[in-house]
């Protein structure tokens, strides 16, 4: 019975190593054609760069044109190798059940030679195919009589492996280097100027000042990436002093060219879509979930049961497609606005946009033009009226419909009846320009101040630029501002001309200096590839990825050089889910130049970045790419820790003055450390600084026993704090509405602006502060009421008493003088009694039962 089983199940096996094996010789060295294209080649690789280059002449002709022309009819034949199909998505249940499936027979199987190294070159000529290998040995020709497009061509296949042709870094750096030599080129000055910088591939030695040269030749020719890199080295002094008003020259010059670019487009301008985040922050940071600064204190994400933060987009996405179906007002106006936005996974879609924002403006304008009153619900009325809004504004630019200005001023006026600061400030720009009516500052102005009014950034730049032609700097500034906290590039702009020019503030070459950078990266798509670097990340090809990331990087982008930090890291535990389920491990190992990625750690860490700064830390601990140096590594962990965000940070201090490792050994310091990272940190460090404080203990008291030198934890003074009476009664305040759980967290996902039922605005938190102190007031005042009783009741029988002692004594000072008076003396004093017997009636009195039993009087 086992063998009939295993025979099956060996031939199963063997064919599926011989597909594998058949598929692999097809794929191996084969890459992604133009896979990722530099910002200078925007032409189709089929076509030769004439822009570039200059026309031919017949002249020309006698310079390889021939040849290289023969080359790119070649080159157009061949085509892409398709993805492998081993390459499963894991996407599903069905398509991550499949993608481990595979990986656990390749580990079981297919065991083979580890993988090449990233950055590398081939150490063995690979076999090209027939149209590919006479294209190349065209094109070596028509190089070889120094034809500047076949050098570039060759320069381009080399370096980013176009055309399924193999990378070779040091033949990328020769063909740039003869290019840039030959004429001048300014984009082969940048990749021979980057190469230089990065020493990538190990094609040429790094040299910084050689790097600096060539940028500089390229940024004088325009070359904006070569530009970004110049400035950048004069901000942050790499291979140059620090040099603010030479940042400020090339940083300026960038962004002029970014407004210029961003006003060029429809009304309102270019949307700037921002293409760069960090990878590692999918991963929960560099040192994953709850380690890291991105994911850990108040930058942590703490989703309840019914938070969406645990679901996948495509999950998200599609529950609010259902919720809008069955009528939910507010989730259709959200999948209307990611439509029309898009995002980093999913294109726009204006055309689905607009249906959506139509179905929402018609509750309100039917087709026949008549408002119609409907019974929505307060919180859903102020959705058609901002879907009327982004209709005018699809209308005015042009998005998925016919550009019409009569229509977008038809949908603004909608929007502006019910005070939409949208329609209000397109409305302004109608006016502006004069788009489809006539030209009126004044009446732009008017809608401009409305919608700024209502908080609407783009308005406020307007606002601060018309008040800024009259002269009045100072409530020009003010609008800058408010934009700028919203992020708008203009707001920042124009706040970096004033500040480095001295305009209504003090002038500030610095500061000036950094508006400019920032505005310079906003505008990412004029001088980057983070794009394509992301979908490379995305499909696996790591090299390219890091290639993209790495000219980002030298920009001066700091999600660039994080990026490139991360992919190149060094500092790995030694024992890892990834060394028990190698199953689980990447495709491709990453490069291994720890001294690169310690470079850009540190380039990162400058910019505020404090993983990075921690991570410099562990580099110089364990001599990753340095030699190893302690103080150096607690330096930056203590710079980490200043800033009271990085729970990490404090926790290395801890240990390192625990065991006396580039600091002096002090169990008291590892203590106070240790509670820091604690405090700082109280849900994801508080395992590991238990544990810790166990271990520091028990060390502190066997160094107290055995008398040792280590400064032993001691117990901090306690300082009793002098309460006063205000003081008391807000504490008391406060620990009660924690204790109602008014302090829990509120999730980003689980609420808007706007009031959701059961969130935040269905209940006034001050109500809740006013009846406790109305409940503490009735019981101060009821308190003072029973006293005062109590006391009034003491004091009438205190009284009572001493008459009744005083009627005594004068009876038995008289004497037996007469039964008439002392009848009299006594109806006098049963009289006084019954005048004034106080709150409750004497036992012995007639009408005590008729008080017990609620009589009148009583």
């Amino acid at each position: 019975m086992k063998s009939r089983l295993l025979r099956p199940a060996l031939l199963f096996i063997a064919f599926f190593t011989f597909l594998f094996s058949v598929s692999a010789l097809q794929f191996r060295g084969s890459d992604r054609p133009n896979s990722q294209k530099p910002i200078g080649d925007r032409h189709s690789s089929s076509t030769p760069p004439w822009d570039d280059w200059g026309a031919q002449t017949q002249e020309g002709q006698n310079s390889g044109w021939a040849a290289y022309n023969e080359a790119t009819a070649l080159l157009a034949k061949v085509r892409p190798t398709a993805t492998p199909w081993w390459e499963f998505k894991k996407s599903g249940v069905l398509g991550t059940s499949a993608y481990y499936a595979k990986e656990l027979f390749f580990v079981l199987f297919m065991n083979g030679p580890p993988q090449q190294q990233l950055l590398t070159t081939s150490p063995n000529a690979q076999k090209l195919g027939p149209p590919l290998r006479d294209a190349v040995k065209l094109l070596r020709e028509a190089a070889a009589e120094h034809n500047p497009d076949a050098l570039f061509t060759l320069a381009e296949m080399n370096f980013y492996g176009n055309y399924s042709h193999p990378r070779n870094y040091t033949e990328a750096f020769r063909r740039y280097h003869q290019l840039a030599t030959l004429n001048g080129n300014a984009t082969a000055q940048y990749m021979v100027g980057f190469m230089y910088a990065t020493g990538i591939g190990g094609a040429v030695q790094q040299d910084q000042a050689r790097a600096m040269l060539y940028h500089s030749l390229a940024a004088e020719q325009g070359e904006i990436r070569s530009a970004m890199t110049v400035a950048y080295r004069n901000y942050a002094g790499i291979a140059t002093p620090r040099n603010c008003e030479d940042a400020v020259y090339w940083y300026r010059s960038i962004a002029n060219r970014a407004i210029e670019y961003m006003r060029s487009g429809p009304p309102g301008g270019h949307a700037l879509v921002r293409d760069s985040y960090r990878i590692a922050d999918e991963h929960g940071g560099v040192y994953g979930e709850g380690a890291s600064v991105s994911s850990s204190g108040r930058h942590a994400d703490r989703g309840g049961v019914h938070s969406s933060r645990y679901s996948a987009f495509e999950d998200v996405v599609e529950y609010m497609d259902l919720q809008a179906r069955k009528g939910n007002i507010e989730l259709k106006f959200r999948l209307a606005k990611h439509n029309y936005e898009g995002s980093r996974s999913t294109p726009k879609n204006f055309l689905e946009a607009k249906k959506r924002f139509l179905e929402i403006a018609r509750l309100y304008w039917p087709k026949d033009g008549k408002t119609k009153s409907t019974s929505l619900h307060p919180h859903d009325k102020r959705y058609p009226p901002m879907a009327a809004g982004f209709l005018g504004r699809m209308f005015l630019r042009g998005e998925g419909v016919q550009q019409n200005f009569a229509i977008a001023k038809t949908w603004f006026a909608r929007g502006i009846e019910y005070g939409d600061q949208l329609s209000q400030y397109s409305m302004g720009l109608l006016y502006l320009h004069g788009l489809g009516v006539p030209q009126d500052a004044f009446k732009a102005s008017t809608y401009f101040a409305a919608a700024a009014d209502n908080n609407f950034p783009a308005a406020q730049i307007r606002m601060g630029a018309l008040f800024l032609d009259q002269g009045d700097v100072a409530t020009a500034i003010k609008y800058f501002e408010l934009a700028g906290g919203h992020g708008y590039i203009e707001a920042y702009y124009y706040l970096a001309e004033l500040t480095y020019n001295g305009v209504g503030r003090d002038k500030s070459c610095e500061l000036g200096s950094a508006y400019y950078k920032v505005v310079s990266e906003k505008a990412e798509m004029l001088s980057t590839t983070f794009a394509e670097a992301n979908q490379a990340y995305k499909d696996g090809d790591l090299e390219a990825a890091l290639v993209g990331y790495m000219m980002a990087a030298e920009q001066g982008f700091e999600v660039g050089q994080v990026n490139v930090a991360y992919l190149l890291d060094q500092a790995k535990p030694r024992f890892t889910l990834n060394d028990l389920m190698p199953f689980v491990r990447k495709k491709a190992a990453l490069a291994s130049d720890a001294f690169l990625a310690l470079i850009y750690w540190n380039r990162s860490a400058e910019q505020k970045n404090y993983d990075s700064l921690v991570k410099v830390g562990d580099y110089y601990l364990n001599g990753l790419g340095t030699q190893a140096d302690p103080e150096k590594a607690a330096a930056a962990y203590q710079a980490a820790a200043d800033s009271m965000q990085s729970a990490q940070a404090l926790w290395n201090l801890g240990w390192m003055h625990e065991n006396g490792i580039g600091i002096e050994q002090d169990f008291h310091l590892a203590k106070r450390h240790y509670d820091l990272a604690l405090e700082t940190n109280p849900r994801e460090a508080y395992l590991p600084v238990i544990l810790a404080l166990y271990k520091l203990r028990l060390r502190s008291w066997w160094n107290t026993v055995t008398h040792g030198s280590v400064k032993s934890i001691q117990d901090e003074p306690v300082v009793k704090k002098e309460w006063s009476f205000s003081e008391w009664i807000n504490d008391f305040l406060d620990a009660e509405f924690l204790n109602d759980g008014g302090g829990g967290h509120l999730d980003p996902d689980d609420y808007e602006d706007s009031p959701m039922p059961g969130g935040d605005e269905d209940y006034d938190f001050d109500d809740l502060d006013s009846e406790i102190l109305e409940s503490l007031i009735i019981l101060a005042l009821s308190g003072a009421l029973a006293f005062l009783v109590y006391y009034r009741a003491q004091r009438q029988r205190r009284q009572e008493e001493a008459r009744r002692q005083q009627a005594q004594a004068q009876a038995l000072n008289q004497g037996n003088a007469g039964v008439n008076g002392g009848n009299v003396v006594a109806g006098d004093a049963q009289q006084q009694r019954q005048q004034d017997r106080g709150v409750f009636p004497d036992p012995n009195d007639p009408d005590f039962m008729n008080w017990v039993a609620g009589g009148i009087g009583h």
